[in-house]
């Protein structure tokens, strides 16, 4: 018994300085950790992009933030924008999406706390720089292409489309701006996503292909180069896909959609229109040819590679879609897509924030990009939760009309509110009339204990409007623009984000908007920062 008592305390004794030791290797940084720099490297695990590097001698969780750099326009606004923050035992981090340059600090915490925090941050690799695109799809010996093969890479930022080419051998010089003179078999620049099905029928007989690509502006101008030239393993006997391929790649899916939904894919080949359909569950069979017989919801679109739900969806719950390719007379072509998933969540206790607005709160921008790109939705950079109830093409008056339907539902404490863009440009609607739709929107927040956060408009630019969607403006905007403005700089809650976005025209900068009306990448940012300085105002 005495000898049992005597390991009892032996033992005892033993984890006391196994712990102790481990503390004061924490506390003292005995081991040097905090003088290390962690050997980063990142691959490819098929469309995800994997991080690793060389573990800490020293047990320990790992914390990988995922951040980006904020615009430095907004006066005491930090330097970077947190976008995930996420813990991992082991020396290796699928990196989260994000279809712009990211960077990734990492920090360790050992049994009493921080034991290690990085120096640096390390950017994502599939921003290189000058830009180009960077392939996801890789056609090798072990997994040839068909003759139609989908060509895949990760978005350039900014980009309205993409050039691509198909070539016989590597071109004379990689990158640059320029077609190959020698090696060039056919090129394209109607491409308005990050992928494209390449018809290769025309050059069966040639025992090598490549493919490159390069991002472009709106006047086709480009951005940045062409990425160095692909190779292209055919198998002439393998078939062709024959549905639109669902464009999950570069989707920031980990935050939280806008309530009218968005889908998006890559188109099929030569495809006229598309049909999507809706499901609360699975379908029965996936990538069959008949419609579902309990689909909740389909809509037929014109658009090449995108498709706008016409309700919200607030109701929590799991749902299910799927495009299918159709002909010029609405006859199907192929078969289904695969299905996707999306979750919307419960607010039936309601929300602290939620955004009321148009198209430039329901997000989307350089003319290509939806409102589920959420790198172009200003919400993604505000440091505080909030749910996106906003639809592209409203008037201030449709915005009101929709208040009982859409904001009740969610019962937000808050409500940021920014609608009236798309009435500037009409010559139909006067600034009286925004005004009047506006004190609407403020009367039915009153009404439901509701906190109104109003945002000014900002400026248009005529120009780019005309550039990008071929309509006129209202010679009269700017001066509807002060009316409506003044309007709500007179209320108890607003910000101020009008002065911000003016070039030295009186307009819409560029830099800012590329088709003069909603405000790309940067410009997002810079209202998210705006908003987030101004949290104060928020009850």
């Amino acid at each position: 018994m005495k000898n049992l008592f005597t390991l009892i305390i032996i033992a005892a004794l033993m984890g006391f300085f196994s712990i102790f030791s481990m503390y004061i290797a924490e506390k003292t940084d005995v081991l040097q950790l905090n003088g290390r720099s962690l050997e980063i490297s990142f691959s490819q695990e098929g469309d995800d992009t994997l991080m690793t590097w060389k573990p800490l001698p020293y047990p320990c969780v790992y914390k990988v933030t995922t951040i980006s750099r904020t615009t430095g326009l907004v006066e005491d606004s930090p330097p970077f924008h947190i976008f995930k923050e996420e813990e991992t035992r082991s020396a290796s981090y699928i990196v989260p999406r994000a279809p712009i340059p990211t960077y990734y600090f990492i920090s360790a915490r050992g049994l009493f706390g921080e034991i290690y925090r990085s120096d640096k941050i390390y950017p994502n690799p599939n921003f290189p720089t000058p830009p180009h695109p960077v392939s996801i799809y890789h056609y090798s010996e072990n997994n040839p292409a068909s003759l139609m093969p989908f060509l895949v890479w990760h978005t350039v930022p900014n980009a309205v489309c993409y050039e691509l080419e198909i070539l016989d051998a590597p071109p004379e010089i990689e990158g640059g701006i320029a077609l190959s003179q020698i090696h060039s078999l056919d090129s394209t620049r109607k491409i308005y996503t990050n992928g494209y099905q390449a018809d290769l029928r025309p050059f069966a007989n040639k025992k090598e292909l490549y493919w490159r690509a390069r991002a472009l502006g709106l006047h086709h101008e480009p951005i940045g180069e062409f990425c160095k030239a692909e190779k292209i393993i055919v198998d002439s006997t393998k078939p062709f896909p024959n549905c639109p391929l669902i464009n999950n790649f570069d989707f920031m899916d980990y935050l939280p959609q806008p309530i009218y939904h968005v889908f998006d894919w890559i188109p099929l080949h030569e495809a006229a229109k598309y049909e999507v359909e809706m499901l609360t569950h699975p379908p029965a069979v996936e990538n069959d040819v008949e419609p579902s017989p309990d689909g909740v919801w389909r809509m037929i679109s014109d658009d090449v590679s995108s498709c706008y739900d016409e309700y919200g969806r607030p109701y929590a719950g799991a749902y299910y879609w799927r495009v299918r390719a159709l002909d010029e007379n609405n006859n199907p072509i192929g078969t289904w897509s695969n299905s996707e998933k999306f979750i919307v969540a419960d607010y039936t206790d309601g929300v602290d924030v939620a955004i009321l607005g148009d198209s430039i709160s329901h997000g989307g921008g350089a003319v290509s990009y939806s409102p589920r790109a959420l790198q172009y939705s200003y919400e993604t950079y505000i440091d505080f939760p909030v749910i996106n109830l906003s639809r592209s093409g409203d008037t201030s008056h449709t915005t009101l009309e929709r208040f009982n339907q859409d904001v009740l539902k969610v019962k937000p404490k808050n409500l940021i509110i920014s609608t009236g863009a798309n009435c500037l440009r009409d010559t139909r609607i006067s600034a009286e009339d925004v005004i009047a739709d506006l004190a609407g929107i403020n009367k039915l927040c009153a009404q439901n204990d509701i906190r109104p956060i109003f945002l000014t408009l900002m400026p248009i630019n005529p120009a780019n409007l005309q550039n990008a969607f071929h309509t006129p403006t209202d010679p009269n905007w700017h001066v509807k623009l002060q009316q409506i403005n003044d309007y709500i700089k007179r209320q108890e809650f607003f910000i101020d984000i009008e002065p911000y976005f003016y070039d030295t025209q009186g307009t819409m900068d560029t830099n800012f908007s590329v088709d003069g009306i909603h405000p790309d990448i940067r410009g997002k940012m810079l209202i998210g920062e705006l908003i987030s300085k101004n949290k104060n105002l928020f009850k």
